[in-house]
C-alpha cells in the first residue's frame, strides 16, 4: 500500500425528508465535483422550522478526498 495525502472540505447538505437524506445529498453531489472523495465526518446537525414543523434539515459534513500522485 503506498502512502497518500488528503485534503478536507466542508459542505452542508440538507433536505426536507431526513438528516440521512442530507448526508446523501451532500455526497452525493459533492462527488459529481470532487476526484477521488473517500470520506465524510458530520460536524453538525441543524434544521429549519416552518410553522412550528421541519422544513428541511441541513448537515454540517468534512468531506475528504485522496490527491493525484
Amino acid at each position: 500500500m503506498s502512502d497518500h495525502v488528503y485534503k478536507r472540505v466542508e459542505v452542508v447538505g440538507s433536505s426536507s425528508e431526513s438528516i440521512d437524506d442530507a448526508i446523501r445529498q451532500g455526497v452525493e453531489r459533492s462527488a459529481k465535483s470532487i476526484h477521488n472523495l473517500e470520506w465524510f465526518e458530520v460536524q453538525e446537525v441543524r434544521g429549519h422550522v416552518v410553522n412550528g414543523t421541519v422544513g428541511h434539515f441541513q448537515v454540517v459534513m468534512k468531506l475528504g478526498f485522496r490527491l493525484d500522485d
